[in-house]
C-alpha cells in the first residue's frame, strides 16, 4: 500500500485509505514559479503511483495564479493535466490528499486542513528555464520531496549526460528477446514508490540494473519501461530511431 508522510503529524499515512476507491489528489499552487511546479510534479507522481495500483484517481489544481502558463509549463515537463478544483470532494471521489508548498498554507482555498497533506520543500531559483523539460524533471526527481533542490547548471548537465545514457542503453537493450521484469526487482521498484514517492530509490534501482551481471538486456529493458510509468521520464523515447 501506498504511504506517505503526512504533513498534518510527520507520520506516514495511507495515500489510500480504502485501495481502489476514488481519490482526488488536490495540488495547491498559489504562484507560478519552480517550486509550484514540483508541486504538481510530486501530485503527478501520487497519480501515476495510485493509478499502477488501481486506483482511480481525479487531479485537480487548486489557488494557481497565471493558470493556463502553469499548465503549459507541467506540460513541458510531462505533468498530465490537472482539471480546475474548487474546495470539496467533488462528484464521485471519497478520498482526498492534498499537495503543497512546505510552508504554505495548506488550509488551500478556503477548505479546513483536515485531509492528509504532501508538503514539497523548495525549488532554487524560483525561475527555471525549461529548455530542457525532461532533463529539468529529472534533476527535481533526483532529490527525494522533502529535500530542498538547487537547479544550478552543474545539476542539469548531470541530469541531461544521465538522461542520454539510459536512452541510448534502452534503446541497445530493445533490440534483444524481451525477458520478463524479475518478480523481486519489480517488488523493490513498487516498494519504492510505494514509500513517500521515493523517485531516488526507483532512479537507484535503475542505475543497479544498468550493470547488474545477472540480468539479460531483454530484462533490462522491461524494467527501465515498467519504472518509466512512475517517473514519466521517456526512457524508451529513442527505441527504433535511426543510430
Amino acid at each position: 500500500m501506498l504511504r506517505i508522510i503526512d504533513a498534518r503529524t510527520g507520520e506516514p499515512a495511507p495515500a489510500a485509505p480504502v485501495r481502489r476507491a476514488p481519490t482526488r489528489v488536490e495540488a495547491h499552487v498559489p504562484e507560478r514559479d519552480a517550486t509550484a511546479l514540483r508541486v504538481l510534479l510530486v501530485a503527478d507522481l501520487l497519480v501515476r503511483a495510485l493509478e499502477l495500483d488501481g486506483t482511480p484517481v481525479w487531479p485537480v489544481l487548486t489557488g494557481a495564479a497565471e493558470r493556463d502558463r502553469l499548465r503549459e509549463d507541467a506540460a513541458a515537463l510531462g505533468i498530465r493535466p490537472f482539471e480546475d478544483g474548487a474546495a470539496g470532494h467533488g462528484p464521485g471521489t471519497g478520498q482526498r490528499v492534498r499537495v503543497v508548498g512546505a510552508g504554505a498554507d495548506r488550509r488551500g482555498a478556503g477548505s479546513a486542513f483536515d485531509t492528509t497533506t504532501v508538503a514539497v520543500a523548495p525549488v532554487h531559483p524560483a525561475e527555471t528555464g525549461l529548455d530542457a523539460p525532461d532533463a529539468v524533471r529529472l534533476a527535481l526527481l533526483e532529490r527525494h520531496h522533502h529535500a530542498r533542490v538547487d537547479l544550478d547548471e552543474v545539476a542539469l548537465d548531470e541530469a541531461r549526460s544521465t538522461l542520454a545514457r539510459l536512452r541510448r542503453a534502452v534503446a541497445d537493450w530493445a533490440l534483444h528477446p524481451s525477458r520478463p521484469v524479475p518478480g523481486e526487482v519489480r517488488d523493490r521498484l513498487r516498494a519504492a514508490w510505494e514509500d513517500d514517492l521515493d523517485a531516488p530509490a526507483v532512479l537507484r534501482l535503475l542505475r543497479r540494473v544498468e550493470t547488474d551481471p545477472d540480468l539479460a538486456d531483454g530484462a533490462r529493458f522491461e524494467v527501465c519501461a515498467y519504472a518509466d510509468r512512475f517517473l514519466g521520464l521517456h526512457l524508451t523515447r529513442d527505441v527504433g530511431a535511426p543510430r
